[in-house]
This record gives C-alpha cells, sequence and structure tokens, in this order.
C-alpha cells in the first residue's frame, strides 16, 4: 500500500511545485513590484499615481462599463438564443454546442480583422450599406467604444450558450404543464418559476463574462490601439512601453485589476446564495 502511494506523493508535489511556479510566484512578484521604484525602494507613489491620473481613472471607468454592458447584453442574448436552440431545435442542440465550443476559440486578433473586414470604414456591409442607401451604419465607428462593445458581446455568445444549453436541463417539462394546467401563460411561468430557478446560473455567467471582457486585451488593442482607453491596454502599454516601460505601474494596475475581479466573484458568490432555491 505504502508502494503505492509513493508515487501519487510524488506526483502531488510535483503538481504543487507548478502550480506555485506558473500562478503564486508572478503573483506574489507582481504584488512586490506594484510597491516598489525603478531602482527598486518601497513606496507608495505607484498607487498615488494611477488613482489621481484621469487616464489611469477614466481606464477603470471604461472597462467596468464596457464589461458590465456587454456581459449584461451577453447574458440577455444567450438566454434568448438558448431557450430558441433548446425549443425550437432540439435534435440539434449538441451540433449547436459544437459549434458555440468552435466559436468560442475565435477571438482575438482574427475576431478583430474579421469585423474590421466586415465593418471597418472600408468593411463589405458597409460598402453595401452606402451603394443600397440604406445608411444604417452611416453613424457607426467600429474604432470606438461601440465597435468594440459590438465584439465584446459577440465574441461572449459561443461561451454562454456553451455554459447556459446544460443548465436548461435544470427546468423540469412537468414544472410547465402543471403551470399551464393551473392556467398559467409563458410569462407568469417564466416569472415565477423559469427564472427564479435559472437566476443562479444566469448571475454566475455574468461573471464569468464581466471578467472575460475586463482581462480582454488582443482584440480591443488590434481594432482601437489606445484610442480607447481601457485597463488591459493601459497594462500593455505600461509594461511594453507605449513611451518607456515602467513595469511598476503596470503591476499596480494589474493588481487593481486582480482586486476588481475579486469583488466581481464574491458579489457573483453572494448574490447565487441569495437567489438560490434547493429543489
Amino acid at each position: 500500500m505504502k508502494k503505492q502511494l509513493k508515487p501519487f506523493k510524488i506526483t502531488m508535489i510535483l503538481f504543487s511545485v507548478i502550480v506555485i511556479s506558473i500562478l503564486l510566484y508572478p503573483l506574489v512578484k507582481m504584488i512586490i513590484s506594484s510597491f516598489m521604484t525603478s531602482s527598486g525602494d518601497f513606496t507608495l507613489e505607484n498607487y498615488k499615481e494611477i488613482f489621481s491620473a484621469k487616464m489611469y481613472v477614466d481606464s477603470f471607468k471604461n472597462s467596468i462599463i464596457l464589461s458590465f454592458f456587454s456581459a449584461l447584453v451577453g447574458v440577455i442574448f444567450t438566454w434568448l438564443a438558448t431557450y430558441s436552440i433548446i425549443s425550437l431545435f432540439p435534435k440539434a442542440r449538441e451540433k449547436f454546442l459544437v459549434i458555440s465550443n468552435l466559436t468560442s476559440n475565435f477571438a482575438g486578433i482574427p475576431l478583430a480583422f474579421a469585423f474590421i473586414i466586415l465593418l471597418g470604414n472600408s468593411g463589405v456591409i458597409v460598402l453595401f450599406d452606402k451603394l443600397t442607401g440604406i445608411n444604417l451604419l452611416k453613424d457607426f465607428n467600429l474604432y470606438s467604444v461601440s465597435g468594440l462593445l459590438l465584439i465584446f458581446i459577440y465574441f461572449q455568445l459561443p461561451l454562454g450558450i456553451t455554459l447556459m444549453v446544460p443548465i436548461f436541463d435544470a427546468l423540469d417539462k412537468k414544472w410547465r404543464e402543471a403551470a399551464e394546467l393551473l392556467g398559467a401563460n409563458s410569462f407568469y411561468y417564466w416569472k415565477k418559476i423559469g427564472l427564479p430557478v435559472l437566476a443562479p446560473s444566469l448571475i454566475g455567467i455574468f461573471s464569468i463574462m464581466f471578467a472575460n471582457a475586463l482581462g480582454a486585451y488582443a482584440s480591443a488593442e488590434a481594432l482601437t490601439g489606445s484610442s480607447v482607453n481601457l485597463l488591459a491596454i493601459r497594462i500593455g502599454n505600461t509594461v511594453s512601453g507605449d513611451i518607456f516601460a515602467r513595469p511598476e505601474i503596470g503591476a499596480a494596475l494589474s493588481l487593481v485589476l486582480s482586486i476588481i475581479l475579486l469583488v466581481n466573484m464574491l458579489i457573483s458568490s453572494w448574490m447565487t446564495k441569495k437567489f438560490r432555491r434547493d429543489l
């Protein structure tokens, strides 16, 4: 028995070393660096700067607002899409899940260039809109906050569908039948039964989407560069050097980003417990 446990212990030790090396060490290094000057002295000036400079404060606001609305719209569209799939195409459910899994990996720079080809200044859809005289997109600017919001919502949908399709299994068909027998219409069913049952899962998906959007860098950088002031882009610029590298400021911004994500997780956990119903 002891001989059988020995390889297991060795495996667990190696796994722990890998986890510490990959996850904990960079986190500790980031925290320490955020309180250091470029010469290695302890300071709080990094945090004073990021919370007083308008450039950094605006990046916090823009990122939180953009992430919140992209997650909110993403959850709504995901719920509608999933409900349509389950109700109208129940036999094609697995195929939709496969497609969602595949498209969820299509993000970052390739996604940004795909949107530029379609909705950029000389994009296919924009040119078609001009040639036909429809002019629905005459005020739309892909290289702005509205363009980023569109991209963020788009890459959230496949992830949301992948997460939400199994969640609909929690809705027992007998509940719907019982509600209809008692005279409840579709609106009343979703108000009193469907949404309360799905609420904890919807909150969890919203939290995941919010975190996903908050940390998104490649698509935003490829599409707007530094024209839209976002936290992830600001971190990238301070680390790589927009004008000159300031890794200590980048570390402080990264720690603030981590705290925002932690608060998001705690709020999600609290709301999930509050709305959860044990069935």
